[in-house]
């Protein structure tokens, strides 16, 4: 058998989609687009570069840059050496977590962008293993270690012309077990983690992927999220290259500001088939179409809500999408979808077809949310270190609120603390095996064995199968919640829930760590409050006014308690009983949310501890009290 590599995969679709465009690319002014036969011979040239300046099979090259054709190009390039790819976010700010991941990797090269080179500058001289830095951009104060990219290329051109057989010797000695990347956690707890990700383990994920989603050679896709990211890496590079399909980057501003308001422009021009999302992104893009349906005036506003409930019950949860007495509302569901629904397909490029949503959870309400606007966001789920979707919603098989039906050839149980299986419906730590799982991570054997353990990878994650096959994800056993008397629960469900059900609070965070009861920091949603106010002809400069603003918050979290209008939704004794407002939201900038843009729990309580313990007291009990209301009184 042929060894399954990457390198391997892109030389078939090469071979079969030559001259479709593979990757676009703006100018500034339009995308430009370049064929699969052009790229290839972009990678064989630079790869041919990188064996002139001495990259061996083995040596690892990390690549730091946003989202561009040059990124494909450069990891394939690594790959086609034998060299394996260290992909490091742009987020990634501190210079001491910069030079742990170049260090401890024991990077030889490093490929980056103009806007992160400076990150390099500061750090490079303390890290021995690091021989060159090659710029994708160019520049005019060039350092003794530094090459543009286009000189390494030339550089390669000359080896070609010498050794006309150099890359394909090199690939002639790749194997399909060797090392493809090694992908860094995000270290919020201890330091980060080199998961060890082989050819293999990519191309069997790719395999399991495209058999539960079928993607053909005329879909694309604008990729939103980073490049190094396990989601966009599988699900939008490698299945798009896979089938001989487009992907496309954002235009770069000159801040990740200006990046991030270039994608509603460049979802027009590109005209997606479908998009990767996470629910950050899901929020926003809901967030700015309900602005846009508020700005047309009240009338627009109520007939857009009750076409959404006529949508929601239509729907239903999506395989039972028009079953039973729903049909019935299907003229009236086609009257929206055609004067409403449409408008707004149109301002995502009008081909868009669905979302596919990974990273944190994505709650149902935002499900249906779009599935109503006939975009369906369909979740799924993963981890780096299965490479990384174990599970996902397809337009063919979905049902809302689950993460999906499990990829094939791969094994999965749902075990407890003691490793048991456990039946149907019944919740337990996700533990998968098959050959997308991760190698190992790197230096790291103790953390490993933890991980796997015969062949079977523990994820940390809790969920359960459903006897119709489909997995509910239901979030970190690290995160979970215990109560005085020892039972646990997992947060994340009632979070989501909360957020879904308030449009008063944008973030929480619950707490219970054997507590007689459940306490939650609140971000609250500052525009909306404000926003009530001015409605209700309420003087911002008034204590009165604060405390019917904090008693709305609270009213939103008693809706889950006895007698609330979504009562028995979850445990009582999980709904807080007591909150914390706060002034700051969680970011990735402040450190409370990763880089996955989940919720860095440890750290978060570790800042807050002392509000935290004022909510077991009996003032800070009562959500009016002086910590809350000065707060408040700031805005």
């Amino acid at each position: 058998m042929a060894e399954r590599t990457l390198p391997a995969l892109f030389e078939e679709s090469v071979h079969k989609y030559p001259n479709n465009i593979m990757l676009w690319d703006h100018d500034g002014n339009s995308y430009i687009g370049r064929s699969y036969r052009a790229i290839h011979e972009n990678v064989v040239t630079l790869a041919a570069g990188l064996l002139h300046i001495g990259i061996e099979k083995g040596d690892r090259i990390a690549l730091i840059s946003e989202g561009r054709g040059d990124w494909v190009i450069a990891e394939l390039a690594i790959l086609y050496t034998g060299a394996v790819n260290v992909p490091v976010s742009v987020k990634i700010d501190e210079p001491g977590d910069l030079k742990f991941r170049l260090l401890h990797s024991e990077c030889k090269c490093v490929f980056i962008s103009s806007s992160q080179r400076s990150k390099i500058s500061v750090i490079k001289s303390d890290l021995p293993y690091l021989e060159r830095v090659i710029l994708f951009d160019s520049a005019d104060d060039l350092q003794k270690d530094e090459i543009f990219v286009n000189s390494l290329v030339q550089l390669g051109k000359q080896l070609l012309s010498k050794e006309p057989d150099a890359v394909a010797k090199s690939l002639a000695n790749l194997k399909e077990d060797d090392y493809a990347n090694i992908c860094y956690t995000s270290g919020t707890t201890a330091d980060p983690k080199g998961i060890i990700l082989s050819h293999r383990n990519f191309t069997a994920n790719v395999e399991q992927s495209t058999a539960l989603l079928p993607i053909t050679e005329d879909f694309t896709s604008l990729l939103i999220l980073p490049w190094d990211h396990a989601f966009a890496h599988t699900a939008g590079i490698y299945i798009l290259l896979n089938k001989g399909a487009s992907m496309a980057a954002v235009q770069i501003g000159k801040t990740p500001m200006e990046t991030l308001r270039n994608i509603p422009k460049n979802i027009k021009e590109i005209r997606p088939t479908f998009l990767l999302s996470v629910p950050s992104l899901a929020k926003n893009f809901r967030k700015n179409i309900e602005k846009g349906i508020r700005e047309k005036g009240r009338t627009t506003e109520k007939l857009f809500n009750f076409a959404l409930n006529i949508a929601y019950d239509y729907n239903g949860l999506g395989y039972n999408r028009g079953s039973g007495t729903r049909k019935l509302k299907y003229p009236l569901y086609r009257l929206f979808d055609r004067i409403l629904f449409s408008k707004i397909r149109e301002s995502f490029g009008g081909r868009l077809q669905f979302f596919i949503g990974g990273g944190a959870l994505l709650d149902l309400e935002l499900q249906r949310f779009f599935y109503a606007l006939g975009i369906p966001m369909l979740q799924g789920y993963g981890l780096t270190e299965s490479a990384p979707v174990i599970s996902a919603n397809v337009p063919s098989v979905h049902k809302l609120g689950s993460s999906g039906k499990v990829v094939k050839n791969l094994d999965i149980r749902i075990c407890d603390e003691k490793g048991n299986n456990l039946p149907y419906n019944t919740s337990g730590e996700i533990v998968v095996r098959g050959e997308n799982v991760m190698v190992g991570y790197w230096k790291n054997e103790k953390a490993t064995n933890e991980a796997i353990r015969d062949g079977w990878l523990y994820t940390g994650d809790l969920g359960y199968l459903s006897e119709d096959g489909f997995l509910y994800v239901l979030g970190r056993s690290k995160s979970l919640l215990i109560s005085n008397d020892g039972e646990k629960y997992s947060p994340e469900g009632i979070e989501e829930a909360l957020v879904e059900h308030s449009p008063y609070i944008d973030q929480i965070m619950l707490y219970n760590n054997q507590s007689l009861y459940t306490v939650a920091l609140v971000v609250p949603n500052k525009e909306a409050l404000l926003r009530y106010a001015r409605e209700a002809k309420l003087a911002m400069d008034s204590d009165e006014t604060i405390k019917k603003l904090l008693l709305l918050i609270e009213s939103e979290i008693l809706k889950f308690k006895e007698g609330g209008a979504v009562a028995g939704m979850f445990p009582e004794r999980w709904i807080p009983s007591a909150i914390a407002v706060l002034g700051e939201g969680f970011t990735e900038q402040n450190h409370f949310l990763n880089s996955t843009l989940k919720m860095v729990r440890g750290k978060i309580t570790e800042y807050y501890r002392s509000r935290i313990d004022f909510l077991y007291t009996t003032g800070g009990k009562e959500v009016c009290n002086h910590q809350n209301v000065n707060i408040i009184r700031k805005w």
